[in-house]
């Protein structure tokens, strides 16, 4: 059984449907176009979504970023993060930065939070465990549906796909990248969490329950989940004193991933920085994600 055969079992099983969506209302501006969208991409419930882009790529489709929101312990906001930052977040919503460096972009309210936010996190983790399923598994199998619609969208480019987050929108971003290929630019924020490093630094408890995937450690390591995405484009931005990741874990898979850029002859598609900070993205950290979306995007 091949790496991503192996996730896939740990995740449990997909229910997945078809993507058929409903666009509910669409917002034009000078400078972007906003649709809210109702989407059908799993067996039990509907996915609400925002779906934004340039003005321009009515007329020429345009790179997309698929934007995966944070966790924070806020249940009420999921998607509204694209228009409205967290307090841990530069001022500038995602929309706007995003529209303005002429990407398209897209945003789904994971389980449990935004209009999703139906019963607690701890509540769902537990059933999904009852009937055979992994809550981390189910919000990644959503995001790669939404990514299945949004590339049929004539607005993007399906050439040229980006993932992006903040903590736990930066660790769906990598895992999404490990297990789907269409994606071709990872960008992750404060999010380069090693299971390993969580244990020896007793951290565990740093992350919620919905992270803990059973088994995933008898089976593989976290580095053999990232090592999916060489040699695709990466960037990984951690600050310096961010307590959800451990610098032990930062460097050892900086280290080896750095050593696997280099192998494939892609040295320049790997970078991870540790800047100053905690658990946030800063002001430097925005500048540098938007020079390497510019780059390899």
């Amino acid at each position: 059984m091949d790496i991503k055969a192996k996730i896939l079992t740990c995740l449990g099983p997909r229910l997945v449907v078809e993507p058929r969506a409903t666009i509910l209302s669409k917002v034009v501006t000078p400078d972007y176009v906003l649709e809210t969208i109702l989407l059908e991409l799993n067996e039990i419930e509907t996915v609400p979504a925002y779906f934004a882009y340039p003005p321009t790529a009515q007329v020429q489709s345009c790179p997309l970023v698929l934007f995966n929101h944070s966790h924070g312990g806020d249940f009420t906001k999921g998607k509204e993060e694209l228009i409205q930052s967290s307090d841990y977040l530069q001022p500038m919503s995602f929309l706007q930065t995003l529209t303005k460096q002429g990407y398209a972009v897209g945003v789904i309210d994971m389980w449990g939070f935004g209009e999703r936010n139906k019963q607690k996190e701890s509540e769902l983790f537990k059933e999904f465990l009852l009937k055979g399923h992994t809550l981390w598994g189910m919000r990644i199998y959503d995001n790669q549906q939404f990514l299945t619609y949004l590339l049929d969208r004539p607005e993007v480019n399906p050439e040229k796909v980006a993932t992006m987050g903040m903590s736990m929108g930066g660790m769906m971003s990598w895992w999404l990248a490990a297990l789907d290929e269409r994606i071709r630019v990872v960008v992750d924020i404060a999010a380069q969490v090693e299971y390993e490093a969580l244990i020896k630094e007793k951290r565990l408890d740093r992350h919620g329950f919905y992270y803990y995937v059973p088994g995933i450690l008898k089976q593989l390591t976290t580095n053999d989940i990232q090592q999916l995405i060489v040699p695709r484009a990466r960037l990984c931005l951690i600050g310096r004193v961010d307590p959800l990741c451990p610098l032990v874990g930062v460097t050892d898979l900086d280290k080896r991933l750095h050593q696997s850029y280099l192998d494939q002859q892609a040295s320049n598609q790997w970078a991870c920085e540790i800047l100053d900070g905690g658990h946030q993205e800063t002001r430097e950290m925005r500048e540098r994600w938007i020079q390497f979306l510019r780059q390899h995007l």
